[in-house]
């Protein structure tokens, strides 16, 4: 019997998912829709996605702007960003909100960086809890049976490869987002 690595693949690829996720919603001085994604307002009484109540356009490389499909909605949508982690002040005109994306400083910079290495480390921190969990079933299987100590240790092995896999693709995402922040 050898030892089934699916489950551990799946919460791997998991991981770089929503790693990835997370970092299309990092701000880089280009206008970019999902630095909205996380944002949510209160809409008759519960959270409701920004994205999903607006038309969220590109206008041009530095501007966003975001036209509620309910009028009603464009106070608390500006409220919304305003409370969010941003850190854009949006420009309300009465039907549309801009959102203006300063240029970064070299400061800001290194504060968009710190926050992708953070992400980065709370993704190889779930990848390395991943590897735990499917080691602790491995020795499980073991000691019910199922596993051989040869297959435990080939098993160990795999998963520790695996493991080893998915922390340097995260690396590899995490170096190409630092190259983007700092470079523009």
């Amino acid at each position: 019997m050898k030892y089934d690595t699916k489950t551990l693949e799946a919460k791997n690829e998991k991981t770089l998912d929503n790693f990835q996720t997370t970092l299309g919603t990092v701000r880089a001085a280009q206008a970019n829709a999902s630095v909205l994604a996380r944002i949510n307002f209160e809409y008759y009484g519960s959270p409701t996605p920004l994205t999903t109540m607006a038309d969220v356009r590109v206008a041009d490389a530095r501007t966003l702007t975001i036209a509620p499909y309910d009028a009603s909605t464009l106070k608390a949508m500006e409220k919304a960003i305003l409370t969010s982690d941003i850190g854009i002040t949006p420009a309300n005109d009465g039907k549309i909100i801009r959102l203006v994306f300063p240029q970064l400083t070299e400061e800001r910079r290194k504060e968009i960086r710190k926050q992708v290495l953070k992400y980065a480390e709370e993704a190889k921190v779930v990848v390395r809890n991943n590897r735990r969990d499917a080691n602790d079933d491995a020795k499980k299987q073991k000691k019910d049976g199922i596993l051989t100590e040869d297959e435990l240790k080939a098993a160990e092995k795999t998963i520790q490869d695996l493991t080893d896999k998915c922390v340097k693709k995260i690396d590899e995402i995490t170096a190409k987002k630092e190259k983007e922040i700092m470079e523009i």
